[in-house]
């Protein structure tokens, strides 16, 4: 009788480990696909996109938007173009994209479109010929990955179509505030920061240049937790003094 029970226990215990083994399995599976088809999330490291995106934000961005590229699967596949493209990025519009210059995933604002001309000329932005319209809303203070902080003017901004948003800028003469012309070249995109003078955008060919349609990532979409000075969001005992709770569940504003 003894002996019974001992195989009857050991083959109970077979069977939940199996049963656990599968269940983590499936929970696996159903996060590879949901981060591969639905919605990636993603850190910001930097404060190229503040006051929009803050250092210390997380977000997801959906990989269904604009169709799957190379660089929207866990390992980049051997080919070009978009599955699944029903719709093209507008102007305005937050996107995460592969810089192959670097190997790293950036994220940036469309701001031109194929075809596009742009230039920045003492510190205003030109499309198309025509200078985009931007208003004094107030000044902030700045501070980059490294904790330097430096006191910015703020602007609301309204790209051709719109789209109104949030820039900040330290002078109207810093490094990329006088640029010659761009061209955008067919199935690309220029992106540039919301923070303008502390971002390397599209404005430096060799380090960004003209992003193509191929190797978008996701559009931003929903902020879901907030930390100030990139902490990391498993240490718990420092979420009452540094987590910023009324950015978490806040759509990604164009």
């Amino acid at each position: 009788m003894s002996q019974s029970v001992s195989k009857a226990d050991k083959k109970a215990r077979k069977s939940e480990l199996r049963e656990t083994i599968v269940v983590i399995v499936e929970a696996l599976l159903i996060a590879l696909v949901f981060r591969t088809f639905l919605y990636q999330p993603f850190s910001i490291p930097t404060g190229s996109m503040q006051s929009t995106l803050m250092i210390g934000d997380y977000f997801l961005a959906s990989k269904f938007t604009w169709g799957f590229g190379k660089y929207s699967f866990p390992l980049p596949l051997p080919f070009n173009g978009r599955l699944l493209a029903f719709g093209e990025p507008q102007r305005g519009e937050i996107a995460v994209f592969r810089n192959e210059i670097t190997g790293e995933d950036y994220i940036k604002r469309v701001i031109g479109l194929p075809g596009d001309t742009i230039r920045m000329q003492q510190g205003r932005l030109y499309i198309n010929g025509a200078v985009v319209p931007r208003e004094q809303i107030g000044t902030a203070e700045d501070a980059d990955s490294t904790g330097r902080t430096v006191p910015v003017t703020v602007y609301r901004e309204t790209l051709p179509g719109g789209v109104t948003h949030i820039i900040q800028e330290i002078s109207d003469n810093e490094y990329l505030d006088n640029t010659s012309e761009y061209r955008v070249p067919a199935g690309h995109y220029f992106m540039m920061g919301d923070n303008r003078d502390r971002s390397a955008d599209s404005r430096v060919l060799n380090q960004v240049g003209y992003v193509p349609f191929g190797n978008f990532i996701g559009k931003a979409e929903v902020r879901f937790f907030s930390i100030r000075n990139n902490i990391a969001p498993w240490l718990l005992w420092e979420w009452p003094a540094n987590v910023r709770w009324d950015r978490m569940f806040q759509p990604v504003h164009s």
